[in-house]
């Protein structure tokens, strides 16, 4: 089995997805934008062979890559980047060279476009917040006479909290009109809730192999506007009313044989039309694993391997592992540089030395969302992640 992986050195733990591959007898090949020589040895070690190019924006440059992999390997079975920024090349890249293991042109605008999740959504039977396509300000104020300010406009295909606005008025809402970008927004109305997310992975027949859960406490939104500290962590046992949504929506979306990574609202206040307080609606759904480390901290809550695990679902179609044993909330805690905190650096290592798992500075690139310098610890408990929380971000 041929598989090509897109950028295996960032986020730099993704190099574990070529490891678990290539474990299992699969020939991993790579195409990267760092120069062969600044890769991590563990990355030159991953995989059979490296291709280089300058930037993994041009798309001529990977064709160029991939037909010298047909060249020399063959045939290529599957390729995968697990980065949502590359998700349509990744399909553009499969439909070229007729590979047939993962999204192809076809599907890639369903899972760009928020409005088109809305549709995947309904036949799941999920509900989710009202929504127009933005076209002029009439029709937008008819909207909200309907829903109510405030309402959220955010690009109808974008990545995390990229150019969304919180309208609150009359005057916010002029003032988006006539400063917003030229493309297409999607308007919806704003649900007040906390971001619950299932996150897993899918067999290409739909079937679940591995499946947790996040919370987020804060939305990004308000943490990316606000320059706001960053948390969030994972749940020990996944509530009843989210697996049965998360299972639903693994069923109709093209999620097969992929990470997948799910993000629901529980709401903390009635929403007239839509849903009461603590029920769940859906928000949106990302065809890769969660950012960061996310996949580093499913292993430390589950004492698993997330990485053998999907290289299990490539080769088999299945995965043996014990699903039901979740042993350990993991906390993920993001300082930022602009903001004073109570506690040191070498305070945090010294009180929480035998319960950190990993203490690293973010790279700049995912800084804005996840915060500088990062904590992540594992805990039986939620007090002691809660008391995990107020040390690091208190």
């Amino acid at each position: 089995m041929n598989f090509v992986f897109i950028s295996p050195g960032f986020p730099k733990t993704y190099y574990h997805f070529c490891e678990s591959l290539q474990k299992q007898g699969v020939n991993v090949l790579a195409i990267g934008d760092v120069p062969y020589d600044e890769l991590s040895e563990e990355v030159k070690h991953s995989v059979k062979e490296y291709y280089y190019v300058e930037t993994l924006e041009d798309y001529d440059a990977l064709v160029r890559a991939m037909g010298y992999f047909i060249f020399q390997y063959g045939r290529i079975d599957w390729l995968e980047s697990n980065n949502e920024y590359w998700l349509e090349s990744d399909a553009r890249l499969r439909t070229d060279f007729n590979i047939t293991t993962g999204l192809q042109n076809d599907i890639i605008e369903d899972v760009k476009h928020k409005s088109r999740m809305k549709e995947y959504y309904a036949k799941a039977h999920i509900p989710t917040a009202r929504y127009i396509l933005v076209s002029t300000i009439d029709a937008a104020k008819a909207f909200i006479d309907e829903v109510a300010y405030p309402v959220i406009a955010k690009p109808d295909s974008g990545m995390g909290a990229q150019d969304t606005h919180k309208i609150n008025n009359e005057e916010e809402l002029v003032d988006f009109f006539e400063h917003k970008a030229d493309v297409q927004y999607i308007m919806e109305e704003f649900v007040e809730g906390v971001i619950e997310s299932f996150d897993g992975i899918a067999s290409q027949n739909h079937d679940i192999i591995f499946e947790t859960s996040h919370v987020f406490p804060d939305p990004l939104l308000d943490v990316v506007s606000a320059h706001k500290s960053f948390v969030y962590y994972s749940q020990r046992v996944i509530p009843e009313d989210l697996k049965h949504y998360g299972e639903e929506a693994v069923k109709v979306f093209p999620v097969n044989g992929r990470c997948f990574h799910m993000e629901f609202f529980r709401l903390t206040k009635d929403k007239p039309g839509l849903a009461n307080k603590g029920d769940v609606v859906g928000l949106e759904v990302n065809m890769r694993m969660p950012g960061g480390y996310t996949p580093d901290m499913m292993n430390w809550a589950n004492d698993i391997n997330v990485y053998d695990i999907y290289a299990d679902m490539v080769t088999s179609g299945e995965s043996l592992y014990n699903r039901n044993r979740r042993p350990y909330h993991c906390v993920y805690a993001g300082r930022r540089d602009e903001i004073v905190y109570h506690h040191t650096d070498e305070e945090i290592k010294k009180r929480y030395h035998h319960d950190l798992m990993m203490v690293e500075r973010m790279p700049d690139i995912l800084s804005d969302d996840m915060g500088n310098d990062t904590y992540t610890a594992r805990f039986e408990t939620m007090d002691e992640v809660n008391a995990f929380i107020e040390f690091v971000l208190g």
